[in-house]
């Protein structure tokens, strides 16, 4: 049986979650990808080749974590590396946001996310050797931007969350970080874009508003979380590494 580590990602048919799955694949783990598309996730798992299995889940279903936990485990007989990244956007005026939409939110962003750190932990715990949970949180954890509310409180949870299971689980060597990418050019951001009266102007203004002058490439993020699944990163826990182009040092 292969040595190689093992990694899950969630939410890898698309955007950010397939190029943090292709850069971890070529640093040398075998991937399960996991998502409710069968279609794309099949697609992708072939693109990614023999290293890559893809596990169709609905994360908000009762008992999910564990049977992806459980699944990943089967494939490729252990766990090492889970990159909490499945979420859902939501924008609204806060004063006309409704309760069926925050729960919604909170169920993918918050609970499914809470619910897989602790089934992988438990099965990191019994390996015996550690690992690395990397959540994939928001420049919006940590600021306010209007109609924005529900979705930064489901990040600003995890990003919480991630502090205190980093101290939980340190004694396992299970180590904690979160990557919290600011904009970044995916699919739903080019939806959202041309959606616009001025889609040109618009992506101007975003770019402008960053130090770096540019929006985030998926391969941006990506970088980051293939550095916290590394040994390199072996001391590094309970962090939040923003990969927004300097917005939030502003």
């Amino acid at each position: 049986m292969s040595t190689a580590p093992v990694a899950l990602v969630t939410g890898g048919t698309s955007g950010i979650g397939v190029v943090i799955a292709q850069q971890l694949v070529e640093a040398g783990h075998r991937v399960v990808v996991s998502g409710r598309s069968e279609q794309r996730g099949s697609a992708v798992a072939a693109e990614l080749g023999d290293r890559a299995r893809f596990v169709r889940t609905d994360l908000t279903a009762t008992g999910a974590a564990a049977d992806l936990i459980s699944r990943t485990t089967e494939t490729f007989g252990r766990l090492d590396v889970l990159v909490n990244n499945a979420a859902i956007d939501h924008t609204g005026e806060l004063l006309e946001v409704g309760e069926a939409e925050i729960r919604t939110t909170f169920e993918t962003n918050t609970f499914s996310a809470m619910n897989l750190l602790i089934a992988a932990a438990r099965t990191m715990r019994e390996q015996g050797d550690g690992g690395s949970i990397i959540n994939i949180t928001s420049r919006l954890a940590s600021i306010g931007v209007p109609t924005m509310g529900i979705y930064s409180a489901s990040k600003g949870a995890m990003l919480a969350f991630t502090k205190a299971a980093a101290i939980d689980l340190a004694p396992y060597n299970i180590r904690v970080n979160a990557v919290a990418p600011g904009m970044t050019r995916t699919p739903l951001y080019q939806e959202w874009l041309d959606g616009l009266p001025d889609p040109e102007a618009e992506a101007r203004r975003v770019a402008e508003a960053i130090p770096l002058g540019r929006i985030a490439e998926p391969a941006d993020v990506a970088a980051v979380v293939r550095f916290l699944a590394s040994p390199e990163a072996s001391y590094l826990t309970g962090a939040s590494i923003p990969v927004e182009g300097g917005y939030l040092a502003k």
